[in-house]
């Protein structure tokens, strides 16, 4: 069973706690995260009323160049996989107007929301995607501490970030279906930190590092899922490292949850000396995070090539 973590805590448990889960699986849950469960609520009616919509009508907000909008089944295939994920998503991120400084600039993944024309959807994923901000920004204050660097070692970083929140259908797999179809397939997240919330449908799965089975993540009410990304395996030298994980959905119904990944901004150097490594001892080189969020989403997602 993973970990779960109160985040009514005190930082320094919670920080103990979160290195600990860090240091065996990069998976734990938390609960008390100060996410209402009306916004949670807001924005799983949308996403079903997205979803539910014929796809003709889904199309008409299909994901763009800056990887915001609609994913159709067959539109992302994770590194290594046989099968595109069986799955739908829709994905948005930080609002930023065709004016802004870094969107004239060219810089990647930046821009304006590619919106359905219905008020209440955008209504509700901006109140989650704020209130995810706001979870992220605290989680990783203790994670700061938990590394034994200060507790604002990221909010410089996170200035003007790069969260990208998804919410996601899952149709349901037939009881024989193809071992190599996935809903999502065996992948590490792109990432710094990963917050997900799902429903209680289950089907998402964790390889448990010292066997290499795979292990359960089932929903657990009033929690949400939480993973370490390669962005901070790097960023901390593979001290806490990223973890394969997946999704089947064997529950014969549709399956949802939102995602986000909570990411820095994009110009944020992500430097394994900023937590004391050495430049000898150093897996990696220096890198702005925006470049390696937006290596890993060419690799993975079809669109991307057209």
């Amino acid at each position: 069973m993973l970990p779960i973590i109160d985040l009514s805590a005190s930082q320094a448990e919670v920080a103990r706690q979160i290195n600990s889960a860090c240091l065996t699986n990069g998976f734990f849950y938390v609960r008390n995260h100060g996410v209402p469960d009306a916004v949670i609520q807001g924005a799983l009616d949308q996403a079903k009323w997205f979803f539910r919509q014929p796809l003709e009508e889904k199309r008409k907000v299909k994901v763009n160049m800056r990887h915001r909008g609609f994913n159709a089944l067959g539109d992302a295939l994770m590194y290594g996989a046989e099968k595109p994920d069986y799955k739908e998503f829709y994905s948005m991120g930080l609002e930023l107007a065709e004016d802004d400084p870094d969107v004239l600039a060219g810089q990647a993944l930046r821009g304006p929301n590619n919106w359905p024309e219905q008020p209440e959807f955008r209504a509700a994923l901006s109140a989650y995607y704020e209130a995810m901000g706001v979870c992220g920004a605290g989680l990783l204050r203790a994670v700061a501490v938990s590394l034994g660097a200060a507790e604002d070692f990221f909010v410089d970083k996170y200035r003007k970030r790069l969260q990208r929140t998804q919410i996601i259908y899952y149709p349901p797999q037939p009881p024989m279906a193809d071992a190599a179809q996935f809903g999502l397939a065996p992948h590490t997240d792109f990432g710094c930190i990963t917050l997900l919330w799902q429903d209680d449908n289950g089907g998402l799965e964790v390889e448990e590092r010292s066997s290499k089975t795979w292990i359960p993540a089932p929903p657990i009410p009033g929690t949400l899922v939480i993973n370490v990304g390669d962005l901070l395996g790097r960023w901390t030298n593979d001290r806490y490292a990223s973890t394969p994980h997946r999704v089947v959905n064997r529950s014969g119904r549709e399956r949802f949850s939102i995602a986000t990944f909570y990411d820095p901004d994009y110009m944020a150097p992500v430097d394994p000396g900023a937590f004391g490594v050495s430049a000898a001892e150093s897996n990696y080189e220096v890198v702005p995070a925006g470049e390696h969020i937006l290596g890993r989403i060419q690799r993975s997602f079809g669109y991307r090539n057209k």
